[in-house]
């Protein structure tokens, strides 16, 4: 057993380890002729694994500059038992008194128990350490991939092991309940909504959602940012095109003020997502605020396909022998197919000969961080994707080295809007700063922070914020977003069938030529 005692006045120069054992040393001598006098108030028990007879006394003392400022400052005892063991340089020429002076003291004393005092008092407990439970170890687990993870080092200003103690010693975690509500109450000091805590359901559906299909209304949400001028509420990023929400006229910039009359005003965006989700056919009441009107929804849950592409070709006439052919590709999510799906529309609007690509992120909120990197790589031959940064600056570099690349040199133009948003922004800012594409629409969302999952041991899960990400321009997009380079017309349909129109006739109020779509 080995006891750690610290003293507040005297914590810079002097630190305490106690170590019995077996050998004959006056400890009063020791003790008699310290400088400094101690009073230590509190100790810690460390399990060391030593034996029960073994206590180690060590006196840590600045290293003086001069040789003659060691005369008389530690005890002088035999030879053998003086250990030098301060890491601090001194002069060589008191090399030859190391044995008789020195800033440690080693010391070897015989008892099981003794009693110091002078001007030491120190107390010993033959107690067992103390043991963690299971719900210690589950809560332990969950603060150290914050630890390790989480983008802020500085855990919004306070100290992440403190709390750790202290949350051990305070917070009841006698079973999981309590331990999930004492890492959501761990994970609230943050002060961070994207970084959250998921029991196992909420984890399974989380990873689903990635995958394929939801059971819901078809709807992003986020938090309104900080340009936005709106009532209090959640913001509908995107609705998913011809899902139950899309179906009942919700738009990007809607605002949602009630679900099932529960405000949303201090509404988390996950707790949200958990009302809006639910058994097929079930249904659920919205309050919406779209512009100047206030609308009261009832809409019926269903699963809503994620299919990330759809893709169209478009013929534009023209007076020569060749029409010129765009393949248009809209993108909707970053699920798990996603770049796969947009390498297959690639590769059958190529097989129709055509001359350029139009790129539709618009609606899009994003999803995995790895498929937009995938993506960018389809589109880049070389340059830099996104930087990768923490509180100390870039911490990480994704570029594009032309292995995935399928289709750098066809003309190409991306479609964009305040939908827009998380991982389409990385792309979007990709293609915009390599000069690869030309950005058309309206600024973005701006969430220009990344998010990991973590699976914890017993099924649940911690969603954390690990990163935030800089364009290849360094433009941290965060609450601001990607500024495209014109705008589109107002009445620019987002439908892949209906697009083609605004490039065929001159006299659509949407149209615009092709030299202007892919002009710098």
């Amino acid at each position: 057993m080995a006891v750690l005692a610290t003293s507040a006045a005297t914590l810079s120069s002097i630190s305490l380890h106690l170590l019995l054992s077996n050998s004959n040393i006056n400890a009063n001598s020791l003790f008699h002729s310290t400088i400094h006098r101690i009073n230590f108030h509190s100790f810690q028990i460390y399990p060391l694994h030593l034996k029960s007879t073994t206590l180690q006394v060590r006196f840590l003392r600045p290293t003086p500059k001069i040789c003659s400022d060691y005369n008389n400052k530690v005890v002088a005892a035999a030879r053998h038992q003086l250990l030098w063991l301060n890491p601090t340089p001194f002069p060589s020429k008191c090399v030859r008194n190391i044995g008789k002076k020195a800033s440690i003291l080693f010391v070897r004393l015989v008892a099981v128990t003794m009693l110091l005092v002078t001007s030491v008092s120190v107390a010993t407990s033959s107690a067992p350490a103390w043991a963690l439970s299971e719900e210690n170890l589950l809560f332990l687990e969950a603060w150290r991939t914050i630890d390790r993870a989480y983008v802020d080092k500085t855990f919004n200003g306070q100290s992440w092991f403190r709390y750790r103690e202290n949350a051990l010693r305070n917070e009841p975690m006698n079973n999981r309940e309590e331990t999930y509500v004492a890492i959501r109450k761990m994970l609230a000091t943050l002060d961070d909504p994207f970084t959250r805590f998921l029991e196992p359901e909420k984890f399974k559906s989380l990873r689903s959602g990635t995958k394929g299909a939801l059971t819901g209304v078809g709807l992003s949400i986020g938090y309104p940012t900080g340009s936005d001028e709106l009532p209090a509420g959640l913001v509908v990023i995107s609705a998913a095109p011809e899902g139950p929400a899309s179906r009942a006229g919700i738009v990007s910039g809607d605002v949602i003020l009630a679900i099932d009359d529960s405000s949303t005003e201090r509404m988390g965006i996950y707790d949200a997502a958990d009302r809006l989700q639910g058994p097929e056919g079930s249904s659920v009441k919205l309050t919406i605020r779209s512009g100047p009107e206030t609308k009261h929804l009832a809409l019926t849950r269903e699963k809503v396909s994620l299919n990330p592409v759809k893709s169209r070709l478009c013929e534009i006439p023209a007076s020569g022998k060749d029409s010129p052919r765009i393949g248009y590709i809209k993108l909707t999510t970053f699920n798990q197919n996603a770049s796969g799906a947009v390498k297959e529309a690639i590769s059958t609007l190529r097989s129709n000969n055509v001359d350029a690509f139009v790129l539709d992120l618009r609606d899009n909120s994003g999803g995995l961080f790895p498929e937009g990197i995938e993506i960018a790589k389809i589109w880049l031959d070389k340059g830099v994707i996104v930087y990768i940064c923490d509180s100390r600056g870039v911490r990480d570099i994704y570029d594009a080295e032309g292995s995935g690349a399928i289709a750098t040199s066809e003309p190409l133009a991306v479609l964009v809007n305040k939908g827009t948003a998380s991982a389409s922004e990385i792309l979007a800012g990709a293609l915009k700063d390599n000069k690869r594409a030309v950005l058309f629409g309206e600024r973005t969302f701006g969430k220009g922070k990344i998010q990991s999952v973590f699976q914890l041991s017993d099924g649940s899960g911690l969603a954390v914020t690990v990163a935030r990400y800089e364009t290849p321009g360094h433009t941290d997009i965060d609450k601001v977003g990607v500024i495209p380079d014109h705008p589109l017309p107002t009445s620019f349909p987002k439908d892949e069938e209906s697009f083609c129109g605004c490039l065929q006739d001159p006299l659509s109020t949407c149209y615009i030529n092709r030299v202007q779509l892919f002009a710098r």
